[in-house]
């Protein structure tokens, strides 16, 4: 009885073990549910079935049964869904009850053409989905299999949808396509996972990508993945209009890179983007960027086109952030490739820009007079903010060799000079600061001011430094000046009001016990200002202008009186040369001197004295009277210069004297028409001069008799000298 017993517990078993394995493999083949699944699918008056045989088997692994038909003809909304097989799952409960429940559907659909699918997108759900399949989908076979799970009354609960994507093509944005695309899916009601994704943006390469699409409220897009970008001008053009609001991409004309990218994109309902971040690392392996606006001025010269190649970067775009931030080769205008690091952010038109590199091209500051050679590579690092109208360079560092420039907290407003810090010069010819406190102080041991006086030369109706008030002190040990000329222990006592000076005590030392002071006070009771200049040289001071050229010797004392921007003003300078002046020596070649232009031409010409009285009226500059008396000539003239830089000039130009003592010893009339105080021609020419620099023209007349204007200036100076 024992025995019979154990056969007949695993008789039960075996018979168990049995049913179990061909209930999950193979199944019993009935029809008994047939009417079942008929009838339950007929309450939805939108599906229609026609089944075949139905196997009826368990899932071991969810211990649950399961009906399952293979070529099942499923009709929905009279669209023929093509599906390879269909498995019912039953709560076995329902089984011993009158009515069974399904709680789970298991759909595996065959292999379907994209076109295929979009005649099934009227049965897709959500709309915002459906609405992507048809609008952007072009392309492209799927092999999927979705789970349909349903509530107690039979309805909708969820779906999970799975499978597989090949050689897909799709609209992404206008002029943007996926091509040759591959990837598999997981999806719900909810949300798309995409996986694996390996194909092609235009010629960007895709691989070892993932996408995360919400499709609730609109669509959110995120996505990683790698890609091998190689982009030329008219490429870069198609993503213009999706990145049209980032200045970034208005340059950039050329990249070929590999890079790692996390994107972010919010659609609402209607597939407008709303808001976007992409996040971009990798190597850039050459890259071209043409800037919109050149950068250029007279320290770097002009910069069109910026090359990069190697660079290791990090870069991140959105609506109101942009950063960049690289490590490798850069070129300007495609020249040599050097280093360079640079951390650039733009956050709600905020500019924060730190960069440093090394730069081989030539660099001049003419202030100072320093030229950095061609081939020479100096290191640059800047650290520089711009908002709106304002920049704020809270550092820049110049070094090339032994020479270096440090400036701090160097800030302007409008494009006009702010406030600073510190500013530390460093070169062959140059070694002083400038700091700014309560007072501006300008101390060193030496400073090239040969190119000095091109700036006070220099029209300039902007007053960039208008914010700066502040006194001033200035205290050099040795000053080079123009014509090879050294100014030694110059000091400076003053104060800038508006970016102007209205008060300056100074003097330096020529050697030699020559001299230079300049003095500057304002009227307390109007905004006359009255500057004077003497010098017991006069070459440094007046080698830019033209009208001076081949001046040497004399002293020099100049008075201005100053009012806005009108000034009245006369220069005086006594015992002086000219020399090889070549409007002078034209001009005497013109009256027929000749020996005058010889004298011109060798040792010079010798003058006692020139007085100028002159007025300024903004850029126009009046001269009232010039008058030159010298031994062997003498010239009374007036002018002007206009705003455009052409110069008018008329006036008198006597000869020699010993022509004019042979006349006066005429007896009688010579004693009338010469009187003998004057010491000067009866004989002379009458000139004009006119034109631009460089292109003045000259019109000589010869007169026979003076204007007693002109003998009576020469009859006072006389005088004067006596």
């Amino acid at each position: 009885m024992k025995k019979f017993l154990v056969n007949f517990i695993l008789l039960i078993f075996i018979l168990i073990v049995v049913s179990i394995a061909v209930l999950s493999t193979i199944g019993i083949e009935t029809k008994r549910f047939n009417n079942l699944i008929i009838d339950k699918a007929s309450q939805s008056k939108n599906i229609n079935l026609e089944l075949k045989t139905i196997s009826f088997k368990i899932n071991p692994k969810e211990l649950s049964l399961f009906l399952e038909t293979r070529d099942p003809k499923i009709i929905y909304k009279n669209i023929t869904v093509p599906a390879e097989s269909v498995k019912v799952y039953v709560d076995f409960l329902s089984l011993l009850k009158s009515e069974t429940k399904i709680t789970k559907t298991n759909v595996i659909l065959k292999e379907l053409d994209i076109i295929q699918l979009k005649k099934l997108s009227t049965i897709i759900k959500p709309s915002n989905f459906r609405s992507l399949l048809n609008n952007r989908i072009r392309e492209g076979q799927l092999v999927s299999e979705i789970d349909i799970f349903l509530n107690k009354e039979g309805l909708l609960k969820e779906f999970i949808a799975k499978g597989k994507v090949s050689n897909l093509k799709a609209q992404l944005f206008n002029g943007v396509n996926l091509q040759n695309t591959n990837f598999s899916f997981f999806a719900d009601n909810k949300d798309v996972l995409i996986k694996n994704i390996f194909g092609r943006i235009e010629d960007i390469k895709i691989s070892d990508g993932d996408i995360k699409l919400n499709l609730n409220d609109g669509l959110k897009l995120n996505s990683n993945f790698n890609s091998k970008i190689n982009f030329n001008e008219k490429i870069v053009n198609k993503y213009y209009s999706f990145f049209k609001k980032n200045k970034f991409f208005d340059s950039v004309k050329e990249i070929d890179a590999d890079l790692n990218n996390n994107l972010y994109i919010d659609f609402d309902d209607t597939y407008k983007v709303r808001d976007y971040n992409y996040s971009i690392s990798g190597k850039l392996n050459k890259s071209k960027f043409k800037l919109t606006k050149s950068l250029k001025n007279n320290i770097i010269g002009e910069i069109k086109e910026i090359y990069f190649k190697n660079l290791q970067f990090q870069s991140s775009f959105s609506p109101k952030k942009t950063s960049i931030n690289g490590d490798g080769k850069y070129s300007f205008n495609n020249s040599n490739f050097l280093k360079i690091n640079f951390k650039n952010d733009l956050i709600n038109n905020i500019l924060n820009l730190k960069l440093e590199f090394d730069y081989q091209e030539q660099f001049n500051l003419d202030l100072i007079n320093y030229k950095k050679p061609k081939n020479a590579i100096a290191n640059l690092s800047l650290d520089y903010e711009k908002y709106k109208n304002k920049i704020k360079i809270n550092k820049f560092n110049f070094k090339e060799g032994d020479d270096k420039i440090i400036v701090n907290n160097l800030i302007f407003n409008n494009d006009k000079f702010s406030s600073f810090k510190k500013i530390e010069i460093i070169t062959s010819n140059n070694n002083f600061y400038i700091q700014n406190k309560k007072t501006i102080l300008i101390k060193g041991s030496k400073f090239d001011a040969t190119n000095l006086p091109k700036f006070f030369n220099t029209q300039n109706t902007t007053n960039k430094f208008e914010n700066i008030n502040n006194k001033i002190e200035i205290d050099f040990a040795d000053i080079k000046v123009p014509m090879s000329e050294k100014l030694k222990n110059f000091k400076l006592i003053g104060e800038i009001k508006k970016g102007k000076f209205v008060k300056i005590t100074s003097k330096g030392d020529f050697g030699g016990n020559n001299y230079l002071d300049i003095s500057m006070k304002k009227d307390q009771n109007s905004n006359r200002k009255y500057l004077e200049i003497y010098s017991d040289l006069t070459r440094p001071l007046l080698t830019e202008y033209n009208f001076f050229n081949g001046l040497s010797g004399g002293k020099l004392l100049f008075t201005s009186v100053i009012d806005g921007s009108k000034s009245n003003s006369k220069l005086k300078i006594e015992n002086f040369k000219v020399i090889n002046a070549p409007g002078v020596i034209k001009l005497l070649s013109l009256a027929d001197l000749g020996g005058l232009a010889d004298l011109a031409e060798g040792e010079g010409l010798s003058f006692d004295v020139l007085e100028i009285d002159m007025e300024k009226n903004k850029n126009f500059l009046k001269l009232n009277e010039i008058l030159a008396l010298g031994p062997s000539i003498s010239v009374l003239m007036e002018g002007y210069q206009d705003e455009n830089g052409i110069t008018s000039l008329k006036g008198t130009l006597v000869p020699a004297k010993t022509l004019n003592k042979m006349i006066s010893k005429i007896p009688v009339i010579g004693n009338i028409v010469i009187p003998k105080e004057a010491g000067e021609g009866l004989f002379g020419v009458s000139f004009k001069m006119k034109g631009p620099k460089g292109k003045i023209k000259t019109i000589i007349n010869p007169i026979r008799t003076l204007t007693p204007r002109f003998i009576q200036k020469i009859i006072d100076k006389n005088k004067e000298t006596k």
